[in-house]
């Protein structure tokens, strides 16, 4: 199991106007630990997702301070990122089976509002866990390297088959 090295925590409102600082932190952090573009632009994706997710969700204008807290734990593998609210508890079940997926053949009309997100989050990271305890978690992995298939200039796989 790899140590961490570093632990970076951001505490900020929970309005929409605050996502993009989210969203740049997590890039620069991303970017000094040697991610790939392609890889940099899907973990702020999935950040800004589940940042919306509070901003939008977490707090039905009550009195408490609406916040919505990042961690990013930077590992030498991997960067784990971890959205929460303190909006109260919730039924992850529940939260889970809002999400896609998408049929190909679906009319745009008939999707559901919402649960797009998690969809797109659990699809842009590597791995992802939710918990609901005290308001909505999202823990995200994105892996630092890929051993198994090493990728050429082109991005196609050195073992992929030739057609």
């Amino acid at each position: 199991m790899a140590q961490i090295s570093d632990l970076i925590e951001l505490k900020m409102p929970a309005k929409p106007e605050y996502v993009g600082v989210v969203r740049l932190t997590v890039s620069g952090i991303a970017n000094r630990l040697g991610y790939s573009y392609d890889d940099i632009e899907d973990i702020k994706i999935a950040v800004a997702e589940a940042c919306t997710n509070v901003v939008n969700h977490a707090y039905d204008d009550k009195e408490e301070e609406q916040v919505m807290l990042l961690k990013c734990g930077v590992f030498a593998d991997r960067l784990e990122l971890i959205v929460a609210d303190r909006g109260g508890p919730i039924d992850v079940d529940s939260f889970k089976n809002g999400k896609g997926p998408i049929a190909a053949n679906q009319p745009i009309e008939e999707l559901k509002e919402g649960g797009l997100g998690l969809f797109l989050i659990e699809t842009l990271m590597d791995k992802v866990e939710i918990s609901g305890d005290s308001g909505v978690v999202i823990a995200m992995t994105k892996f630092l390297q890929r051993g198994e298939v090493e990728q050429n200039g082109n991005g196609i796989s050195k073992e992929a088959p030739n057609q």
